[in-house]
């Protein structure tokens, strides 16, 4: 995760003004926990916070020690919220331990300037940090597509940032944070009807970046959607110039079958994280069938379009969305981002409740079969 959204206000006001500031960054926990590894909160030295490290009952305790823990330079601190620790005012029975970096200015600054950069050209970045000896704080980083590393030139920290780039996956290894943070998620909206409001917000709120395109100008203002970064007319020429990522999301709710077999025809060769059509399945197919008949006519091979238009339809959300019940366009905005979410994480969409009894059913089966 890139938890630059959260930080970046109060991020921006404390380097422009100087100010001392401490970074409380969770780097590992054991047992349950609101936020996992790679968590931030930033403590500005007049008690200003941005950015949270679990669901509320650490953030205050650890705001009024933390510019006295980092005195002498960063430090390690562990935080229980277990119900039983109930002589510490965190105790809020959450059930886990919370290891946390604390770190000032000197350290973290670079850090968040390679964050916020990454943030800004959407692109993963790769951190190594030292937990343990007396170099706790040190660490070195390399963005995504980049041919060099930044930071301390320790070996140890360099090999692990490597292996963390490889992996994409964080991990704590030999008193290393060895963190992978996704790039930010694109979500490009083609279609400015009413129905796209709502998911332009919640997609803003989630700190993705959100474009929405649509051939009607009177749709794409500022009016109308104020959080967008990026507003455009569709065209064709528009379609084929979008810089698009392997890790960008696109959905299609223009409500006009001109409009989206028009951004159909340019996206469908593309490779993207999630592609979704709202509307009924049919409508999709026969869309698909049109393109893919022009597309195999196009090469020459045009009794072959039957498997392109099955392998089309396969990569496409058609109809997109999770089956979450409700009516209007904040209800189809919520099934959306859902099944976003759930394609992006390859999660199982599955109850929590559920997962928890499938577990411990699995564990039990182990237990009575040793």
């Amino acid at each position: 995760m890139n938890e630059m959204h959260r930080l970046r206000p109060l991020w921006r006001t404390l380097r422009e003004s100087g100010e001392e500031f401490v970074l409380a960054t969770v780097v590992m926990l054991e047992g349950s926990g609101y936020r996992k590894a790679g968590a931030r909160m930033l403590i500005a030295q007049d008690g200003r916070r941005a950015g949270t490290i679990s669901g509320g009952c650490l953030e205050a305790e650890v705001a009024k020690k933390a510019f006295w823990h980092t005195e002498n330079g960063p430090a390690m601190r562990t935080y229980s919220t277990h119900a039983e620790d109930g002589d510490v005012p965190f105790g809020m029975g959450c059930g886990g331990v919370i290891h946390l970096l604390l770190e000032r200015r000197e350290t973290a600054a670079p850090l968040l300037e390679a964050m916020e950069r990454a943030y800004e050209l959407r692109l993963g970045l790769a951190v190594a940090t030292q937990l343990s000896g007396e170099a706790v704080g040190s660490r070195c980083w390399q963005m995504e597509g980049d041919t060099g590393m930044a930071g301390s030139m320790d070996a140890q920290l360099r090999g692990e940032l490597l292996a963390v780039e490889a992996r994409r996956k964080s991990a704590g290894v030999d008193g290393i944070f060895a963190e992978w943070m996704e790039a930010r998620t694109g979500l490009l909206i083609v279609g400015a009807g009413n129905d796209a409001q709502p998911l332009s917000r919640a997609a803003h709120a989630m700190g993705w970046h959100v474009s929405v395109m649509d051939g009607r100008s009177n749709l794409i203002t500022r009016e109308r959607f104020p959080e967008a970064d990026a507003l455009q007319l569709l065209t064709p020429e528009a379609l084929d110039c979008l810089m698009l990522r392997a890790t960008d999301t696109v959905v299609l709710m223009s409500h006009s079958l001109e409009q989206d077999r028009m951004a159909l025809r340019s996206l469908l060769p593309r490779e993207l994280a999630y592609l979704g059509v709202l509307g009924p399945r049919s409508r999709t197919a026969d869309m698909v069938a049109e393109l893919a008949a022009e597309a195999a006519a196009g090469k020459g091979m045009a009794g072959s379009h039957g498997e392109l238009a099955a392998a089309w339809m396969e990569q496409l959300h058609a109809p997109m969305g999770l089956e979450l019940g409700g009516d209007g366009a904040e209800s189809v905005a919520l099934s959306i981002l859902a099944e976003i979410q759930q394609t992006l994480h390859q999660a199982s969409g599955l109850p929590l409740r559920q997962l928890r009894r499938n577990t411990g059913a699995a564990v039990g089966a182990a237990l009575r079969a040793s």
